[in-house]
């Protein structure tokens, strides 16, 4: 049985503001803190944490959702189909070649993670088309795509010094606490502009549900939907790996969970998927500003979340597009 929507919309907006208000008002219960230091805590530490919170965690979770009803494959992420792939790849080069100490690699590593999933998702699509564009074809050539990035960052960790690999260990693993507004300012508009591409066409994508045919019939182009949809969830996908790394899990359950609870219409399930994406990364957030003495890998915590989660969803036979 399905909630009611605008319900379930609303409780997450609720709760995303709530958990946004907790982290920014913790340091101000601290009576030690100048003002001139809270402020700027707030504003140059804690805000673009929560900015980068919400905008990956929803771009991630909407992506995914467009990315299983464009394939027809309910294991469809962007960790899965090479996207995220690409964009670690290149950020594994960028963390190798330019260490700290000679660059600021931080404002490389966005532009580097965009390329990189541009290129996979460029071959994803080739590989695809040279096979008939089938769903099963994306597929197999995500994970051909992932295999080789895998290996190759596999064998940079032969070839990096002691901080490379440090650097390079914690990036992979996911991090929010990487950027700041310069760097916002480049990313943050290209996961917005694809957020709203998604969810604006929304009512096409339900077309996808019955198929090529269907989607035909209702006046759409499959092929040139389809190809629209990768490469938007490219555009977004890179643009949420080269600020916050790779991050497992959020993109690939939000999506399920969300049809369980409210159906399968994305004109509600994509906007109900970008809020929940949002307050399961500040959630994150969250616990890694409370755990003050760590650093908290975000891949790490949602992995040792996901993971009991998606096997709950297997056992009760409830993984399913449809």
């Amino acid at each position: 049985m399905t909630s009611s929507p605008r319900a379930v919309l609303s409780s997450l907006v609720g709760l995303c503001l709530l958990v946004a208000v907790i982290i920014l008002a913790k340091d101000s219960l601290d009576g030690e803190l100048a003002h001139q230091t809270l402020w700027h805590i707030m504003v140059q530490l804690q805000l673009p944490l929560i900015l980068t919170a919400a905008l990956v965690g929803a771009g991630l979770s909407v992506s995914a959702a467009t990315l299983q009803v464009t394939l027809h494959n309910p294991l469809a992420d962007p960790g899965i189909i090479g996207i995220s792939s690409g964009a670690s790849l290149m950020a594994a080069v960028v963390l190798l070649l330019f260490p700290s100490s000679d660059i600021n690699y931080f404002y490389l590593l966005p532009v580097a993670c965009f390329i990189g999933a541009l290129c996979s998702t460029w071959l994803i699509y080739m590989v695809a088309r040279r096979l008939q564009a089938s769903a099963t074809a994306v597929i197999l050539a995500g994970i051909a795509i992932s295999t080789v990035a895998g290996a190759a960052i596999a064998w940079l960790y032969l070839l990096a010094d002691a901080q490379a690999l440090r650097n390079l260990t914690f990036w992979l693993m996911g991090s929010l606490h990487q950027t700041d507004w310069w760097i916002l300012a480049v990313a943050g508009p290209i996961i917005l502009l694809s957020l709203s591409y998604q969810i604006f066409h929304s009512k096409t994508l339900n077309w996808l549900y019955g198929g090529a045919t269907l989607a035909a019939a209702a006046g759409a182009e499959p092929s040139r939907l389809v190809r629209n949809n990768l490469i938007v969830c490219a555009l977004g996908v890179g643009a949420c790996v080269s600020i916050a790394g790779s991050i497992a899990f959020v993109g690939l359950l939000v999506p399920h969970f969300l049809r369980m609870l409210i159906g399968y219409d994305n004109r509600t399930l994509l906007p109900a998927c970008a809020l929940t994406g949002a307050l399961v990364l500040l959630l994150v957030a969250l616990c890694s500003e409370l755990t003050s003495w760590m650093t908290l890998p975000v891949s790490m915590v949602t992995a040792t979340i996901g993971g009991p989660l998606l096997l709950l969803a297997l056992y009760k036979g409830q993984w399913k597009m449809s």
